[in-house]
C-alpha cells in the first residue's frame, strides 16, 4: 500500500466524496484506511459503571484504500503515487507533477 499514516488523502467514493483529510490509521491486511473526521458514524456505548449513563460517540470507520487517492500539495488534486530511486533511497513521487512526496 502506497498510502501511509499522516498522508493527506482525497475521498473518491461514498457520502464524503471530494473531501480531504489526514490518514489516522491503516489496516493493511484488510486493505482499509481510516481518515480523520471523515466517514463518521454514531455508535451507542453502554454504561460501564453503575450510575453512569450510556452515550452516543462519533467513530471514524475505515474505508477501502481503493476509494481514496493521495492529495498532492503541488497539484492540489488527488493523484496516483509512484516510486523513484534518488540518492540510493526509494522515494514516493506524484505521477502528475513529478514532485517528491
Amino acid at each position: 500500500m502506497k498510502i501511509r499514516k499522516g498522508d493527506t488523502v482525497k475521498i473518491l467514493r461514498g457520502k464524503d466524496r471530494a473531501k480531504t483529510g489526514k490518514v489516522v490509521r491503516i489496516l493493511e491486511k484488510e486493505g482499509r484506511v481510516a481518515v480523520e473526521n471523515l466517514n463518521v458514524f454514531k455508535k451507542h456505548v453502554r454504561p460501564r459503571k453503575q450510575g453512569e449513563k450510556g452515550e452516543t460517540v462519533d467513530v471514524a470507520r475505515p474505508l477501502p484504500a481503493s476509494n481514496v487517492a493521495f492529495f498532492c500539495g503541488n497539484c492540489h488534486q488527488g493523484v496516483r503515487l509512484g516510486f523513484e530511486i534518488k540518492d540510493k533511497k526509494k522515494v514516493r513521487i506524484c505521477r502528475k507533477c513529478g514532485s517528491t512526496v
